[in-house]
């Protein structure tokens, strides 16, 4: 697959202890782009943060959080991803999402 030029990067911001269909849903997200062939997922683990609630989550030793923040960033064409546009709509219950134009310098599989 080659991908170039103006694409399209979609950020996920959930917690950690968020599931969908019995697993993690950082790893449900990653799994359904993959199934549906975008060019590309990275799960990322925040080390503090706070959502909607403004509830500090931390991974500070003295105030062990079970919810980090986790972000997972997926990128692809403007078309692939606003068809994964309604699969977040069924599997992220809270959390926010966000879409920017990014420009793909180089991206190629073997």
């Amino acid at each position: 697959m080659k991908l170039q030029g103006e694409a399209r990067l979609l950020r996920i911001f959930v917690g950690e202890s968020d599931r969908y269909g019995g697993k993690p849903l950082y790893e449900a997200l990653v799994l359904e782009a993959r199934r549906r062939g975008l060019a590309g997922a990275t799960v990322f683990k925040g080390f503090m943060g706070y959502g909607a609630h403004s509830r500090i989550h931390t991974a500070k030793v003295l105030q062990l959080s079970e919810d980090l923040p986790v972000m997972v960033e997926i990128v692809d064409t403007e078309e692939k991803i606003q068809a994964f546009l309604p699969v977040l709509d069924e599997m992220v219950r809270e959390g926010l999402v966000t879409l920017e134009r990014v420009e793909v310098i180089r991206y190629r599989s073997r």
